[in-house]
């Protein structure tokens, strides 16, 4: 596991932009796992710009998102469909039809995570892939549990990330309940993996994952095993590494 420290998460966020557009200058049909939330927005952010300037080309990358919640049209405005378009799909040059977000609408959801897992496998897996740590250790939805998920699946989301993402909701009673998610070993089987974190709220989490053992308690310690990670940080994320 490679470790970059940053000034702040503006600029973590630009160093990731630049991992994605050489991956994307490497290899214009590049396959790319993506996150939402706030902390990647440093990152699209940057990839906007370089797309602006002319440096990235996006449009026969295809793109996989991590997760997606369960219960609430593509249309709402706190879906994750809703929010790529919104950060980062409508500003780039990309196909529409390469953009795929997990949709948990169906009546058989575990037909449509076996379905997810297959598209990916199908455009040749994930060569790059994006990630954020919640503060309790979970990647996408993969929360603490007694064993790691292995692929695409519904997750019933906890307290904590209840309560962490409704500020985007009118309140916590609004956030949905489930979710559709990589699974770990969906994630595990991407080429590259880098992960991004910022803020002290962060540290606890981070700290877990790179010092401690690897446990279905913090999701994100399964990374250990990857061959491939790079984990970007500002200064407040990583303080509690020693």
């Amino acid at each position: 596991m490679n470790i970059q420290v940053y000034g702040s998460a503006s600029k973590a966020g630009v160093a990731v932009a630049q991992v994605f557009a050489a991956q994307i200058i490497r290899d214009p049909f590049s396959v790319l796992g993506l996150a939402t939330g706030s902390t990647p927005l440093p990152t699209y952010e940057a990839m906007v710009e370089l797309y602006k300037a002319g440096i990235v080309d996006f449009s026969t990358v295809r793109t996989f998102n991590l997760d997606e919640y369960v219960g609430i049209s593509r249309e709402h405005e706190q879906s994750y469909y809703s929010f790529m378009f919104e950060h980062l799909f409508s500003q780039i040059n990309i196909d529409p039809a390469h953009v795929q977000v997990p949709n948990p609408v169906s009546e058989n959801l575990d037909e449509d995570c076996i379905a997810y897992d297959a598209a990916i496998d199908d455009a040749g897996g994930i060569d790059l892939q994006l990630l954020g740590i919640g503060h309790n250790g979970h990647i996408a939805f993969n929360e603490p549990g007694d064993l790691f998920t292995y692929g695409t699946h519904i997750v019933e989301l906890s307290k904590s990330t209840i309560e962490a993402n409704k500020r985007f909701f009118a309140s916590a009673d609004e956030v949905p309940k489930k979710a559709m998610t990589m699974g770990i070993g969906t994630i595990m089987k991407a080429r590259e993996i880098v992960l991004v974190a910022s803020g002290k709220d962060k540290a606890q989490a981070v700290a877990t994952m790179i010092l401690g053992e690897i446990d279905p308690l913090c999701p994100a310690s399964a990374l250990l095993l990857h061959p491939q990670v790079t984990v970007f940080l500002d200064a407040d994320a990583a303080s509690l590494l020693h």
